[in-house]
């Protein structure tokens, strides 16, 4: 039986590319950063969000397709959407709306999907962010 997400990975080419956006753009905080002992060159960097394991890595090549991806929670949406096309970040969509939340996608520089999230006061899950 599954008993819990144990970490979303994403696949990267270059790790110090990777990072400069992971951390530098998205502000991620990085829990675990090492390079595989027994696979030289090869790096595994984890970054704790709210107590979910976000990982990137060089040890699987990205597949050119879009696949499962994350969301991240924000406060601010709009200011979002300022800072991303300030720093030149491509879209994978733009903002959308719905009852319940506002969104829209970004791609790492891989080319990983990366949704962008601000609940809106009628999201059931609002009163426990």
């Amino acid at each position: 039986m599954i008993k819990e997400v144990a970490f979303i990975g994403y696949p990267v080419t270059d790790v110090a590319r990777a990072r400069a956006f992971y951390e530098g753009f998205l502000g991620l905080q990085v829990y675990c950063a090492e390079e595989i002992k027994t696979m030289p060159g090869i790096w595994w960097i984890e970054y704790d969000v709210a107590g979910v394991t976000v990982a990137i890595s060089n040890a699987w090549p990205p597949s050119g397709q879009s696949g499962p991806g994350v969301a991240f929670e924000v406060d601010d949406l709009d200011a979002f959407v300022a800072k991303t096309r300030e720093a030149g970040v491509p879209f994978a969509f733009e903002p959308m709306e719905s009852p319940i939340c506002r969104f829209f996608g970004i791609k790492d520089p891989d080319g990983n999907d990366i949704t962008i999230h601000q609940r809106s006061a009628h999201h059931p899950e609002h009163s426990h962010s």
